[in-house]
């Protein structure tokens, strides 16, 4: 028998674990899955898109700038990350999130915050290289590729769209999404930079 079917209360715990949600929403979520893991995840990612589209309109005035060195001093990220009240801003979980967000800056090496910050020159550029690839098939599957290889870019050069680094079951769009819930306002990733000697300018 499989662990879903024999160890319910592993499973809570796990789904804990990978989620960050409170237990009795991974409670429900499991109950609701009916006890597969999997599919608990995706109930509980779905829980926090939907409340983060009702969160988004709202305005973000606080936040932190949060900073990350790495590698003896020689790679170095500064993110800023709004939120509604500066009583979020300080709180500890508010603060790991902003830390993992600036980690995965530093590791995965995103140009933008969003596939919506890309330059529509730059997009463009990518459309003409990909159509390039396709040219002679039918119009509607150039089209389907084209969408394939631009959600594939998305995920090089944007930070929401990356893998989270330490779970890759995840995005980073997945974990702030996680983040909007659990804290229960609007987070916005406003910007980033990110700093390595011998870099280009």
């Amino acid at each position: 028998m499989s662990m879903t079917e024999t160890d319910p209360k592993a499973n809570l715990v796990k789904l804990r674990e990978l989620t960050g949600a409170g237990m009795m929403e991974c409670k429900k979520a499991l109950d609701e899955a009916k006890g597969d893991l999997q599919e608990a995840q995706k109930i509980i990612r779905k829980k926090g898109l939907d409340i983060a589209k009702k969160k988004a309109t709202r305005e973000v005035k606080e936040g932190q700038i949060i900073s990350y060195i790495h590698s003896g001093g020689k790679l170095g990220v500064l993110v800023e990350i709004n939120c509604e009240t500066d009583f979020v801003a300080k709180n500890e979980t508010f603060q790991a999130f902003a830390r993992d967000v600036a980690m995965q800056i530093a590791a995965a090496f995103p140009l933008y915050v969003s596939p919506e910050n890309i330059p529509a020159a730059e997009l463009e550029k990518e459309k003409e290289t990909f159509r390039s690839q396709v040219a002679g098939k039918p119009q509607d599957v150039q089209d389907k590729i084209i969408e394939g290889k631009l959600a594939k870019r998305y995920e090089d050069l944007c930070l929401l769209n990356q893998k989270f680094i330490k779970d890759d079951t995840r995005t980073v769009q997945d974990l702030l999404n996680e983040m909007i819930a659990k804290i229960g306002e609007n987070i916005v990733i406003r910007r980033f930079v990110r700093f390595e000697v011998g870099g280009s300018l």
